[in-house]
């Protein structure tokens, strides 16, 4: 039986004069990846930050294993286990690093008290952070940025990941990179909620997919019902995925 983590009803989000989401309703089965699909402008960072509680559902409820977060602050919902990546990465620039990672591990003080298991996990997936452990992160590629980003989400054990556009701007090899670790995270049970516009990669990795326009989800479906749907693609986002590959 599919058990809901996340689930959204009803959410409206106010940002000053702007009335940005208008109802949202859809739901992110546990161990399983969710794409949040849309036009450039459609609410999938604000949904995802309201989500977090970085800005205030103004009506409806957000729930995390049945229970109503909507009204709770942003480090209350992490220390629930959810972890959240945002377009602009979130990394300290000035910051080595390992100390991007020390600081991202709430049970951690300093580099002995991380998991050594997980962080050699960590290396395994991302090589370029042992190589570069000592490094300023804002020194870092733009892929390897993002690499750090995602590693410092997943440096302890998450119930739940939100990643905004992780793929934006990088070479198709650390795209695939990013995919695989994706991969590894699912078969550890760990449910991820992804927005993102390279649509081969939400072919990829997405089990299900909600599509948002104008504030609102537009549709809600398995994500393979709507990779062999050229006509149901052209109708909710513009274009098709075979366009992408």
């Amino acid at each position: 039986m599919t058990i809901n983590l996340l689930e959204l009803q009803g959410v409206q989000t106010h940002i000053g004069a702007y009335h940005i989401l208008h109802g949202v309703d859809f739901a992110v089965p546990e161990g399983e990846v969710t794409m949040l699909l849309g036009r450039n402008g459609a609410g999938k960072t604000t949904t995802l930050r309201t989500i977090m509680g970085l800005w205030r559902a103004s009506a409806g409820e957000v729930r995390f294993r049945g229970q109503p977060i909507q009204a709770r602050a942003t480090p209350d919902i992490a220390a629930l286990g959810i972890a959240y990546v945002p377009e602009s990465m979130g990394i300290f620039t000035d910051l080595t690093v390992k100390e991007n990672l020390v600081l991202a591990a709430r049970s951690a003080r300093h580099e002995g008290e991380l998991d050594r298991a997980r962080l050699d996990w960590i290396f395994g997936l991302f090589p370029a952070l042992k190589k570069f452990w000592l490094y300023p992160a804002g020194k870092l590629s733009g892929g390897q940025k993002q690499m750090l980003a995602v590693a410092r989400a997943i440096c302890e054990p998450r119930a739940l990941i939100l990643i905004d556009e992780p793929s934006k701007g990088l070479a198709p090899s650390i795209i695939q990179n990013l995919v695989s670790a994706f991969r590894e995270l699912k078969q550890q049970k760990t449910t991820i909620l992804l927005v993102e516009q390279n649509f081969m990669m939400a072919k990829a990795l997405g089990d299900q997919v909600a599509v948002m326009d104008n504030g609102r989800v537009v549709h809600r479906g398995a994500m393979a019902e709507l990779a062999g749907d050229v006509d149901l693609q052209h109708r909710l986002l513009g274009l098709s995925l075979g366009a992408h590959q």
